[in-house]
């Protein structure tokens, strides 16, 4: 029941929101062609509910700088103070507006993780695929970038065996504060290599 009143707010909201924000999409657009060159949105396939593939959207926030070889530099090297400060604020998540509006994804729920993550979870990480990948999500607000790939998967199983709405808005409220005290912008580092690394919250 909550998932069909769920979907139907995503799809109101997500329609409002992109008519009000939209004035601030279009100068951000401008300004990432500006300082960063084409493409404006950066492109990358996800897994989403049910392990179905989609493709996440996002404005770049970093160069294509490449080295004398041609391959494309770190990171850390790519990333421009303009694109910190639009990781900060999260203005490149915007377009993220339009996969909640297509039904890829829903304001809260785990955030969407790489394709190639697929085969190294476990029977019991991979049921975050249960619900729609949000813009937020529990996680995100729960220390996210201080948190083990294992604790962090944990996290988002629990959230979908708990979801409610009263849950989903006290993760929407933490997360104006998140964003307006620009906590826990980068997320875990590195990427996840499967279950080796021990879960703090197992042994809690």
């Amino acid at each position: 029941m909550y998932n069909s009143f769920k979907r139907l707010l995503d799809i109101i909201f997500s329609s409002i929101l992109i008519i009000i924000l939209s004035p601030i999409m279009i100068i951000t657009a401008i300004l990432v062609r500006t300082k960063l060159g084409s493409p404006i949105i950066f492109t990358q396939e996800r897994v989403g509910y049910n392990n179905k593939v989609f493709k996440l959207r996002k404005f770049r926030s970093m160069t294509n700088e490449t080295d004398k070889n041609g391959n494309l530099l770190s990171k850390d090297e790519r990333m421009t103070k303009f694109g910190k400060l639009i990781r900060s604020t999260s203005l490149d998540e915007l377009p993220e507006l339009f996969n909640i509006l297509k039904g890829d994804m829903s304001f809260i729920g785990p955030r969407p993780l790489l394709v190639e993550y697929l085969p190294r979870y476990n029977s019991e990480q991979i049921k975050r695929h249960n619900v729609r990948p949000g813009l937020t999500s529990y996680t995100a607000v729960n220390g996210r970038a201080t948190l083990t790939w294992p604790d962090r998967l944990a996290l988002d199983v629990w959230y979908v065996n708990n979801m409610s709405f009263l849950l989903d808005f006290k993760i929407l409220i933490k997360t104006f504060i998140t964003v307006f005290k620009r906590e826990n912008i980068d997320g875990t580092r590195g990427k996840f290599m499967g279950n080796e690394q021990k879960s703090d919250i197992e042994n809690k």
